[in-house]
């Protein structure tokens, strides 16, 4: 038996332990139900109770949940779109989740699986400081993908995503002036003619 401030009261009989609980407004609780004899400590039950959702809740936000979120591409992506892919990539294993890359195939660029794999392959090497690859490229019907996973702790910075400016502080004088911003007209020669 433990009493509602910790100290040890002994082995009693249950409506002792009861009769005690009631005399401070509390309650009695069953600790360790296999222990023998069993072991209960006087408290507010209600209390206990909010404690323990309050730590379940705790374990909960600690525990990372893998979210597996698709980047789709094509094989015949141009570098435009690829780096718009690769920066959501990147900001999808930022931000803690797996990422499951794809290439789709439609109709004849199936025989091409090769443009598929090196592209698999490019994708995996741009994002080798931020992810490991947790499943190599693999064809599935008209589909290949690969599953990257976020590091631990990053090797480098994100190739694609850009970078926040550092803030100037308020009293750092200004760098530039309305001066230095006016495009200079330098003249063309006599007989040359220029294009735009």
């Amino acid at each position: 038996m433990i009493d509602d401030e910790g100290a040890q009261l002994g082995v009693m009989p249950t409506e002792q332990a009861q009769a005690l609980a009631q005399q401070k407004g509390l309650d009695l609780i069953e600790v360790s139900p296999t222990a023998i004899p069993p072991v209960c400590r006087i408290g507010d039950y209600g209390r206990l109770k909010y404690e323990q959702s309050k730590k379940d809740k705790d374990a909960r936000k600690k525990q990372k949940n893998w979210e597996l979120r698709e980047v789709k591409l094509r094989p015949k992506i141009e570098t435009h779109d690829y780096e718009t892919k690769a920066r959501m990539a990147e900001r999808l294993l930022m931000d803690g989740g797996k990422v499951k890359v794809t290439i789709m195939f439609r109709g004849r660029e199936i025989t091409y699986t090769g443009f598929g794999k090196r592209l698999l392959d490019r994708m995996s090497a741009d994002m080798a400081p931020i992810a490991v690859v947790e499943r190599d490229a693999k064809l599935e019907g008209k589909n290949m993908f690969m599953i990257l996973a976020p590091r631990p702790v990053p090797t480098g910075p994100p190739k694609f995503s850009q970078h926040p400016p550092t803030p100037r502080p308020p009293d750092a004088p200004q760098t530039t002036s309305a001066d230095d911003t006016e495009d200079e007209f330098v003249e063309a020669p006599q007989g040359v003619t220029t294009s735009a």
